[in-house]
């Protein structure tokens, strides 16, 4: 059985009928079947065309002269008169037949799987790393009666199913600037190993995050659904969560990339900053957490970075401070100041009690204030490694290196098998840190040391792939969760925010510098290296693409804001599929992106805008230290406010009637597009209000048997 043998050594025939083959461990045969429902790829050296029919259906052509096949057994016509192949895959059904035939006609052998069920979903190893009794020949010849001597050239097969299945590396960076890569034009802050990654793929000029902040942007990356979807966009002034004993988090019912590559057999991890929520009614359930959300693995802060977690780098709480402790306290020591004058000049009586009780309230405020400034550090700024706590409060020594040993020690785990791997990293959000190897090296004070060291660090994940022959099938992302925060000033007057280039604005605003991000994707055997393109593209567009690209099914219950970037990103669309763009501020639809079909403009149109300070010329609200979203902090604009961004992508000259004849035409399209959008939303719960917020003790995390204190240090212990 030549055929047969040649495919796979345990395939046999079934001794219940000549015509009916069984195969027990059909690896590669599995693999074949499957690749064709990952895409459409062509293989020149070949002639293997796999195209992708229907959503659960899939289809594998084989050219092959002289001889013409068909995937219908039952069909009569000229070209069935074959074999059938069952896969049995360990179940006790068939999950997937392959009909052969021969006869004249168009020299094609079509296979169809009537389902591509879990069977056939499930994990298998990259073909190049197969056991070499398990891999098909390069050749293999069709001998078996009914099939003649037809031969079937299989030359670059490896290549053509490998690609179909890569592997994912997307990595965040934390308030990164769009100007502050090389590769987007900056001179004097070195990212050799970013501006890299752009030469060897595609960078975006136009990609955009899609919402300022970083809890509703990472929200909406990992779902591909804008955040207020998901209840992840707030209505308070409060963003984002702060404590990580909050109730609030992405929720169970939320479907993420790693949740749908996990069921295809991906080996899933998450390195770095979380910041979608830990857990909802006890410390141990963990709802929110990565491990709830298909991560097999998780090192890292389930929150943020702050300037809190790092002593003596100020306090992002000054404000809050200042308005629930400092004026009261200032308001109680004048009245008791006020009425022990007047109680020793005789002029009222004042009961002591009065007094005692104003002394005890100031004192019970006062000690609220020190528990606070003593216990937010160790209670919110620790390190966990899946469901433990592994640090607290976490030390930044060495933090982006121990961060880069872990994504290695995962890529190094599972590089026999599919990955994703989200490194996610708390540069260049504030409090910014470097090791001793970057500290003080750039030109940009402790904001471009960090930048740079996160280049190291990229470098070192770009280097092992490259060691592993890894590299030309893994998908790689890189970008940044919004625009950098133009406000980030330290108390001594350093510069710790980062460049927007040429925009405005910047982080929690929707002026391009807030939104407008780094973007670059690298995956060479199937993208063509150093392009550029111009067209909208969001961060929500890699939820779709990845999980296209891995095999899964998209969601069919729920709207999926997301598209899938690989027609543009193969050139074989020239445009891209996001005719209009919402662009929210916390719940509030801010702006409105507008991208005709066959048009170079590129409308956007405000519906407000926020009020910088000190004053108006300033680029951002430094009063308040980040830009809000309603009340006396914005601007309404009636009419909306309207510019072209692809002849003013500055955002300086709003058009007008008498400027844009089509302002009308334009703004009613607009309109119109905000009443479809929204007659798509539903009520959510919102997981960002205050009581999702607060914290909350019944669900602080510590170490264990480390008393009140909530202090340990494991990594430590480990490196022992």
């Amino acid at each position: 059985m030549p055929l047969l043998s040649s495919l796979h050594p345990q395939v046999q025939a079934d001794a219940c009928s000549p015509a009916q083959l069984s195969i027990t461990n059909p690896t590669l045969l599995v693999r074949m079947l499957t690749v064709a429902s990952r895409g459409r790829l062509e293989d020149s050296h070949s002639g293997i065309v796999f195209s992708h029919q229907q959503r659960e259906y899939s289809r594998m052509q084989m050219r092959v002269p002289g001889a013409a096949f068909t995937e219908d057994g039952s069909t009569t016509g000229h070209a069935v008169t074959g074999r059938r192949l069952t896969a049995q895959c360990g179940l006790s059904r068939s999950v997937g037949t392959l009909f052969l035939g021969r006869g004249g006609g168009d020299g094609t052998l079509k296979v169809q799987l009537s389902t591509l069920q879990a069977a056939l979903r499930r994990q298998l190893p990259p073909l190049d790393h197969m056991p070499a009794s398990h891999r098909m020949p390069q050749k293999f010849w069709a001998e078996e009666k009914g099939l003649g001597e037809t031969g079937m050239p299989l030359t670059g097969l490896a290549h053509t199913l490998q690609a179909s299945r890569p592997n994912f590396v997307l990595v965040m960076a934390d308030d990164l600037g769009i100007g502050d890569p090389g590769c987007y034009g900056n001179t004097t802050l070195r990212t050799p190993h970013i501006d890299r990654l752009a030469r060897g793929g595609v960078k975006l000029t136009q990609h955009l995050a899609a919402s300022p902040l970083c809890t509703p942007s990472r929200a909406a990356f990992m779902t591909g659904r804008y955040p207020v979807r998901s209840g992840m966009a707030s209505r308070s002034r409060v963003g984002v969560f702060i404590f990580t004993a909050g109730s609030g988090g992405l929720p169970t019912s939320e479907v993420t990339f790693a949740k749908l590559l996990k069921r295809q057999g991906y080996a899933t991890a998450l390195i770095g900053k979380w910041h979608l929520g830990v857990s909802c009614t006890s410390r141990a359930d963990f709802c929110h957490h990565p491990l709830s959300h298909g991560f097999d693995y998780f090192y890292g802060l389930t929150v943020t970075n702050l300037r809190d977690c790092k002593p003596g780098a100020g306090t992002v709480f000054g404000t809050g401070i200042r308005l629930l402790a400092f004026v009261p306290l200032q308001l109680l020591l004048v009245a008791l100041a006020s009425l022990q004058v007047l109680r020793c000049l005789g002029l009222l009586r004042v009961p002591r009690a009065l007094l005692l009780g104003l002394l005890l309230l100031a004192a019970v405020i006062l000690g609220l204030l020190l528990a606070f400034l003593h216990y937010f550090r160790p209670l919110n700024c620790f390190l966990m490694r899946n469901h433990d706590v592994t640090q607290q409060p976490m030390s930044y020594d060495n933090l982006t290196q121990r961060f880069t040993a872990e994504a290695l020690r995962f890529l190094r785990r599972n590089s026999e098998k599919p990955f994703l791997l989200v490194l996610s990293y708390l540069h260049v959000h504030t409090a910014l840190f470097a090791s001793r190897d970057f500290m003080g090296k750039s030109q940009h004070g402790a904001y471009g040391d960090a930048a740079e060291e996160m280049d190291w660090s990229i470098g070192q994940v770009l280097d092992a792939l490259d060691e592993m022959n890894l590299a030309n099938n893994t998908f790689v992302y890189f970008s940044s969760d919004h625009g950098a925060h133009v406000e980030e000033v330290s108390t001594r007057g350093e510069v710790h925010g980062g460049n927007n280039g040429i925009y405005k604005g910047g982080k929690a605003n929707n002026w391009e510098g807030g939104i407008r991000v780094p973007g670059i994707i690298r995956w060479p055997s199937v993208i063509q290296a150093g392009q550029e393109m111009d067209e909208p593209t969001s961060n929500m567009d890699i939820f779709p693409t990845v999980v296209k690209l891995a095999g899964a099914p998209l969601p069919h219950d729920r709207i999926i804001d997301g598209r899938d970037l690989m027609p543009l990103l193969q050139g074989k669309s020239q445009q891209s599929d996001h005719e209009f763009l919402f662009h929210y501020c916390n719940a509030y639809l801010n702006a409105v992106r507008w991208h005709p079909r066959n048009s170079t403009s590129i409308w956007k149109a405000f519906l407000f805008t926020p009020k910088f300070t000190p004053e108006e010329g300033s680029n951002g609200c430094f009063s308040t230290h980040v830009c809000f979203c309603h009340g006396h902090f914005v601007t309404h604009h009636k009419p909306p406010l309207l510019f072209d961004i692809s002849r003013d992508p500055r955002e300086r000259n709003p058009l007008t009637p008498e400027t844009e004849p089509r302002f009308h035409e334009v703004l009613q399209a607009i309109q119109e597009a905000v009443a479809r959008h929204r007659a798509t939303l539903t009520p959510v719960p919102d997981q960002l209000s205050m009581g999702n917020l607060l914290w909350k003790p019944w669900l602080q995390l510590c170490c264990e048997s480390s008393g009140l204190s909530c202090q340990c240090d494991r990594e430590k212990q480990d490196q022992r």
